[in-house]
């Protein structure tokens, strides 16, 4: 059985994964990158994801650093205002809305949005530039032995590698977090996401907008125009009976659902891609290392899809990394300021968006207006709206 050699491992092929392949190819390491399926770089192609991610500003020295930035830069549209719009009153319309401007904090926009097909292909070209990295897709991790010395991974392909630092990035049921026996605490809500991109009638203004009603946010995210007009992604999250509802209903049904829900903000809403449907939970790993072992991104915690803090906090998990790798990559003592710097700060991440995603999800209509109030409220004393865009940030 072959016996190769390489500072990092990064089991995961996904955007995660792809990222800290580049960010540690860039910084000199020799690394190997793993994944059982290819990366679907193309928006038609079967099994592409139509979902989009929000790279919060703190994100892009990640994404510089990776070398990545300057090949995405081009493709991305930015988010200047945060807009909460609540629509739980009777008539289901928007009865009230918060603007939260970057321009309160900063110079800068609070991130700039792209397609997750899109970052697969350009961050994939990316890794194709530096000679020190291999990406194999179409391979994935079959063990793990990992010891204080050294990790021993052996591959589906039969390929053992020894590796200084093995970085699970390998999704909710990772099998680098399986392979440690590390456990999870999941929370379900009975939740699903569709994600699809439309067009619409009016310019948003760079203005991502977060509709609350019942059964979760309806967000729009924008994206460059497409084909003349106006273009956002969608993201609207429901409770699965709901979402299947939703996915089978004829086209032009659809569309009614989806411009009564969209509460008209942006003006008609037209369908632009098919609908891929996500499972919405939250899930935290009851560690985050074990010996040559880190995990980041899925495979470490999972968010529902609010407020883009998901793969924002997975960069604050590969920044962390990366600090702490200048020396022996997966030493003992990297490892274990890793756990304590980030496995309590993505604990309050995800209590706090849990308790954001069950006050969306609330149906009755006292405690619907109970939450506008303190949307309200909460918006209405301007160091805690700033406080609130710093925390949203990740920055101090």
């Amino acid at each position: 059985m072959k016996l190769e050699d390489s500072d990092i491992l990064v089991s995961g092929g996904g955007i995660a994964g792809l990222i800290a392949a580049a960010a540690f190819g860039s910084a000199g390491h020799s690394v190997t990158c793993v994944d059982p399926a290819p990366p679907v770089t193309e928006e038609a192609a079967q099994g592409s994801d139509l979902r989009s991610t929000a790279f919060l500003h703190p994100s892009i020295a990640v994404l510089s650093a990776a070398g990545v930035w300057e090949r995405l830069a081009p493709h991305a549209t930015a988010l200047q205002v945060m807009r909460i719009i609540d629509a739980g009153g009777k008539l289901s319309q928007a009865r009230l809305t918060r603007d939260f401007d970057a321009a309160e904090i900063s110079d800068q926009p609070f991130g700039w949005n792209l397609p997750n097909w899109l970052l697969k292909r350009e961050i994939s070209a990316r890794l194709a530039q530096l000679q020190n990295v291999r990406f194999l897709p179409g391979t994935g991790t079959a063990g793990l032995l990992a010891r204080d010395s050294e990790a021993l991974a052996t591959l589906t392909d039969g390929t053992r590698i020894r590796a200084r630092l093995v970085i699970g990035a390998d999704g909710r049921n990772s099998p680098v977090r399986q392979a440690l026996g590390i456990g999870t605490r999941t929370l379900r809500y009975g939740q699903k996401a569709l994600a699809f991109a439309v067009t619409h009638e009016r310019l948003h203004e760079n203005v991502s907008t977060e509709i609350h009603r019942s059964g979760g946010p309806f967000t729009l995210v924008p994206l460059p125009d497409r084909d003349g007009k106006p273009s956002s992604a969608v993201v609207w999250m429901e409770r699965g009976t709901e979402t299947a509802r939703l996915s089978a209903l004829p086209r032009e049904a659809f569309e009614t659902e989806l411009n009564i829900r969209s509460a008209g903000v942006l003006g008609h809403l037209t369908q632009v891609t098919r609908l891929t449907e996500w499972p919405i939970i939250s899930q935290i790993a009851d560690r985050f290392t074990g010996p040559r072992t880190a995990l980041i991104a899925e495979a470490a915690h999972v968010v529902p899809p609010i407020g883009a803090q998901g793969l924002n906090m997975s960069l604050a998990d590969l920044n962390a990394l990366i600090d702490l790798s200048a020396g022996d990559p997966g030493s003992a003592a990297s490892l274990a300021t890793y756990e304590r710097r980030r496995r309590p700060e993505a604990m309050a991440r995800l209590l706090g968006i849990d308790a954001l995603n069950r006050a969306s999800m609330i149906s009755a209509r006292p405690l619907r207006d109970l939450r506008a109030a303190a949307l309200g409220g909460l918006y209405a004393i301007a160091p805690v709206r700033r406080v609130m865009m710093r925390a949203g940030l990740g920055v101090s």
